[in-house]
């Protein structure tokens, strides 16, 4: 075997989960952005980080209301990622655009999407600068599970037909391969 290529810095570490922000008040202005730069960091509390540069319309909101929706999307709804992630909420009222129904929140002023099975309501905890993008640490406070979703009352990944976004281009994930949980 060949000797490894040394590459320059770069965004190394794929698949990335993919995810559909939304932000700003349910009863007023709100927006939707695609985000690939996001995970979990904590799990007690359960803890959230997206990455969004600051030129985007939804940092502003973000900022302002100080919380934010994470909808988790299922392959179906890939022409609602790749739409949102290519035009400004500051031109286009991307719900309406995009037949998205905002969704009365429990605990934060940003509106789940009623479209998307999975929505994790999110309070800002913290913001990091990392150059291109700006971190959003938050915490979780809500999860709205849709039963269509559900076997034995935890999330199916088989029934998610959950995405993932590698080097600009999305995949659907595959086949469950291990036994144990980590």
């Amino acid at each position: 075997m060949a000797g490894k290529r040394i590459f320059p810095p770069t965004t190394a570490l794929y698949p990335a989960p993919v995810v559909l922000v939304s932000c700003g008040d349910f009863m007023g202005e709100k927006n939707a952005l695609t985000v690939a730069w996001t995970g979990t960091v904590a799990s007690d509390p359960p803890a959230v980080v997206i990455g969004i540069r600051p030129t985007r319309y939804s940092f502003g909101l973000i900022q302002r209301y100080g919380d934010f929706v994470v909808n988790l999307p299922r392959d179906e709804h890939l022409d609602i990622l790749e739409y949102c992630g290519s035009v400004s909420g500051r031109t286009e009222d991307k719900f309406e655009k995009a037949g998205l129904t905002a969704d009365r929140p429990e605990s934060v002023r940003a509106p789940l999407v009623k479209e998307f099975p999975v929505n994790i309501e999110c309070k800002v905890k913290d913001r990091i600068p990392m150059g291109s993008h700006d971190l959003f640490i938050a915490e979780v406070m809500a999860v709205h599970v849709d039963p269509s979703v559900l076997t034995e009352g935890e999330i199916d990944a088989e029934k998610m037909r959950a995405i993932a976004y590698w080097n600009g281009k999305y995949y659907r994930l595959g086949e469950r391969i291990g036994k144990r949980k980590v």
